[in-house]
C-alpha cells in the first residue's frame, strides 16, 4: 500500500478510510480524499496503538489496520480466558469464533495458543473502489473465517499477480463464475464476492440465501469463482499501478485513442489487449470486425491482439476450464441489464429454459449476443467447445465504470442469478 498523508487521493485513501471506519475512528463515508477528519482519525487511531503520531499512514501503521481490512484478529489466550470474554473483547460473537477455529476445544483453551477472531462486521466492502491488494485481503479474511473455503490461484497475470480461484461447495457438479475480464467493470468483483461471502455464512449457519438452504448447494455443485481476471487492468482503472515501466506503456497505448478516456475507458489488460476478445472461437471473425472499426492497435479497448490465447490471463482462465468439468458458466460485465445466452446456433440444453430463469428473477433482458460483439469472447468459447450453458451477465446501466451507488440494485437484482447458476442445472 502506498504511504499516505494529508493531501492524499485516490483508491488507497479510500481503502484506509475504510479500516478506520471499521475501527471506530472515522464516522463517514468514503471519499478518497485525506482531509482534516481523516488526519484527526489517523492521530488518534495511531495513538491509541502506541504508533508515532505523525498523520502519515506509513508501513506501521497500515499494518495495525489490516486486521479491519482482512475481517480478523489473532487472539493469544491468557489465563482466564474463555469464548465469551474473547468475543466481547473484539466485539464479536463465539459463533463466529468457533466458526472460524473448527478445532478448539471450548472448554479447554489452551493458555498462550492462538485463536483466530473474526471481527463483527462484513469483509467486502460495497462501497471503495477495488484493487489487487484489496481482493487479497478480503480472500484471505473470507478463507480464515470460512475455513472450508478452498483459495488458490489459476495463474499470473502481465504483471505476475496471482490470478485467485476460491472454492465452495463439494457436491459433483462443477459450475465456474468470473468476474472483471474488462477492467473498468470491476464492480463485478465485488457482486461476485458478496455472493460468496453471504453464501459461506448462510452455510456455516445452516441458513438459507435466496430461499435455498445453503447446505443443499453445498452439497449439489462445487462453485469455483474467479473475481479478478485482470488484475492489473482494474488496478491501472483505480489508480495504483506504480509508477514504471507499465504504467508507461499503459500512457502511451492510450495516446493510439485519444478519444476514449484515460484511465476510466480501459477495458483491455495492461498490454492493451481486451482478453474477452481472446479466447479461441472465431477469434479471425473477431479480428475482422474490430479492425473494421479502427482497433487495429494495442490500447484502451477492442483490440483481438495477434492471435488468439497469447496474453496470461486469458491463457490461466482457458487452462483452467481445460482442467474441469463445469457445466455451467457466467461470466460477469457491465452494463445493460442483459443476459446473454447464445453463440451462434449453438442451443445447449437447457440453456434457454435457464436464461429466461435468470430473466425472471433479475428484471434483466435475454437476448442473443450482438453479431458485432458474438465471437472470441469466453461464453463463445465456453459454450463452442463444450455445448454447455454459459451465460454473460451485464450489470448495471450507464457508462463503466459504473458508480458503486448502483451496488445495491446489482445485487439485489443478480443473488437469484448467482443461486440459479446451481440449483438450475
Amino acid at each position: 500500500m502506498k504511504i499516505l498523508k494529508p493531501g492524499s487521493r485516490g483508491t488507497d485513501v479510500y481503502i484506509l478510510q475504510l479500516a478506520l471506519n471499521r475501527a471506530g475512528y472515522l464516522n463517514e463515508e468514503p471519499d478518497g480524499i485525506f482531509g482534516a477528519r481523516t488526519q484527526n482519525a489517523v492521530l488518534r487511531f495511531q495513538g491509541d496503538n502506541n504508533l508515532k503520531q505523525d498523520g502519515i499512514v506509513g508501513v506501521r501503521t497500515w499494518n495495525a489496520l489490516l486486521p479491519y481490512l482482512k475481517g480478523y484478529k489473532i487472539h493469544k489466550v491468557q489465563r482466564g480466558d474463555t469464548l465469551w470474554r474473547i468475543s466481547q473483547e473484539h466485539n464479536t460473537s463465539v459463533g463466529a469464533i468457533l466458526r472460524a477455529n473448527p478445532n478448539i476445544n471450548p472448554d479447554n483453551l489452551r493458555i498462550g495458543s492462538n485463536i483466530v477472531v473474526p471481527l463483527g462486521f462484513s469483509v467486502v466492502p460495497t462501497n471503495v473502489p477495488y484493487s489487487y491488494q484489496l481482493l487479497t485481503f478480503i480472500l484471505e479474511g473470507l478463507e480464515v473465517r470460512y475455513p472450508f473455503l478452498m483459495g488458490g490461484a489459476i495463474g499470473r497475470s502481465v504483471m505476475e499477480k496471482n490470478i485467485p480461484v476460491v472454492k465452495i461447495g463439494n457436491g459433483a457438479i462443477e459450475v465456474f463464475y468470473n468476474a472483471s475480464h474488462h477492467s473498468n467493470e470491476w464492480i463485478t468483483t465485488p457482486v461476485v464476492l458478496k455472493f460468496l461471502e453471504e453464501y459461506a455464512e448462510s452455510y456455516a449457519t445452516g441458513g438459507n440465501i435466496f430461499n435455498t438452504s445453503a447446505r443443499e448447494l453445498y452439497n449439489k455443485a462445487s462453485l469455483y469463482i474467479v473475481p479478478m481476471v485482470n488484475p492489473d487492468g482494474v488496478d491501472l482503472v483505480n489508480g495504483v499501478v506504480p509508477n514504471g515501466i507499465y504504467l508507461d506503456k499503459a500512457i502511451r497505448l492510450s495516446q493510439n485513442y485519444p478519444n476514449i478516456p484515460y484511465p476510466n475507458g480501459w477495458k483491455a489488460n495492461i498490454n492493451g489487449v481486451d482478453l474477452n476478445l481472446q479466447y479461441p472461437a472465431n477469434w479471425e471473425r473477431a479480428k475482422e470486425i474490430k479492425f473494421s472499426q479502427g482497433f487495429t492497435v494495442p490500447g484502451p479497448r477492442d483490440y483481438v491482439g495477434t492471435a488468439p490465447l497469447i496474453e496470461p490471463e486469458v491463457v490461466a482462465v482457458y487452462n483452467f476450464t481445460r482442467n474441469h468439468d463445469f457445466k455451467l458458466t457466467l461470466s460477469y460485465h457491465s452494463q445493460g441489464e442483459i443476459i446473454y445466452w447464445k453463440y451462434l446456433d449453438y442451443e445447449p440444453e437447457n440453456s434457454r429454459r435457464i436464461a429466461e430463469y435468470f430473466g425472471e428473477v433479475s428484471g434483466y433482458s435475454v437476448e442473443e449476443t450482438p453479431y458485432a460483439s458474438g465471437f472470441a469472447g469466453y461464453k463463445d468459447w465456453f459454450i463452442e467447445t463444450y455445448n454447455r450453458p454459459g451465460y454473460t451477465i451485464e450489470v448495471g446501466v450507464g457508462m463503466s465504470p459504473l458508480p458503486l451507488s448502483q451496488f445495491p440494485k446489482i445485487y439485489n437484482d443478480n443473488i437469484g442469478i448467482l443461486v440459479g447458476g446451481i440449483t438450475e442445472i
